[in-house]
């Protein structure tokens, strides 16, 4: 059973987070084989303030 941790900003609606989730499950059934049911996808909403990138913070962007 995969199980597909995924990271990204908060802010998001509920409509982008299901129309992601069912586009990577999609992905994934057409890439490992698996079925839509064995897909776990867990995402993980990150506060810009909580993320540096090049040593700089996003919420500072």
């Amino acid at each position: 059973m995969p199980t597909i941790n995924v990271q990204l900003f908060e802010g998001r609606t509920p409509e982008q987070k299901r129309a992601f989730v069912q586009a990577v499950t999609q992905a994934t059934v057409e890439t490992l084989g698996s079925s839509p049911e064995s897909v776990d996808i867990i995402l993980h909403e990150v506060k810009r303030e909580h993320w540096a990138t090049g040593g700089k913070l996003w919420s500072e962007e």
